[in-house]
């Protein structure tokens, strides 16, 4: 009998930059390597477990004006690759999914329903600047499923805020993604162990289904 299963009333999954710009690329090398990390089938899974056990579902999305005037451009090393500029420090550029905001939408296998939270952001946390805690608090949720694309950008800035903001925090492991070779590993063995439950989908699957009674549910 699992310790700490998941209440599905108390918690929330949020699906971050689940979009095609980033997991459906025209780049084949890089379609190749998303399509074999079985992301977004895993999430997938892991969506349909929720919405079976009646479990909120919230989706943060990217959202940038085309003109960058919602942008901070910060001044930065490297480009997001993490390859240097070749003159020195520049102000970071508009990200890709406001240049094109046709690639801006969630992949069709995670599609939200009519009855899902769609909130827009516009920094790499899906709390800064956004209603999103307001939203989790309005509903009792204190336990967060969170699964995205990329885990050492906004995965981590959003993990980070909800550790600061108090909520229970579960990381899935295998439904989150990124480009950056050795980032994953890092961030899932190094860092979010220390504010966060890692779990693969079949875990947390199981979790969401598991008894509750007599139990001590994570959150209380």
């Amino acid at each position: 009998m699992p310790q700490y299963p998941i209440a599905p009333q108390r918690s929330a999954l949020i699906l971050f930059d689940m979009l095609e710009h980033y997991l459906v690329p025209s780049d084949p090398e890089r379609a190749q390597r998303i399509a074999a990390s079985r992301v977004v089938e895993n999430a997938a899974r892991v969506l349909a477990a929720a919405r079976a056990a009646g479990m909120a579902v919230f989706y943060a999305n990217a959202d940038h004006r085309a003109d960058g005037r919602d942008w901070i451009a910060t001044i930065v090393d490297t480009d997001t690759d993490l390859q240097p500029w070749p003159d020195g420090p520049r102000p970071a550029p508009l990200p890709p999914v406001a240049r094109h905001p046709d690639r801006a939408r969630v992949v069709a296998a995670l599609a939200p329903r009519p009855e899902d939270i769609v909130v827009p952001k516009h920094r790499w946390s899906a709390f800064a600047g956004t209603h999103l805690d307001l939203l989790l608090r309005a509903r009792g949720i204190d336990t967060l499923l969170l699964s995205g694309v990329s885990t050492d950008v906004g995965i981590a800035s959003t993990a980070y805020a909800a550790r600061d903001l108090g909520y229970h925090l579960i990381i899935l492991r295998d439904c989150c993604y990124t480009e950056r070779a050795g980032a994953q590993e890092f961030f899932m063995t190094r860092v979010f162990p220390r504010l966060a439950r890692v779990l693969d989908a079949d875990a947390a699957i199981a979790l969401i289904g598991a008894p509750r009674s007599g139990e001590r549910a994570a959150g209380g």
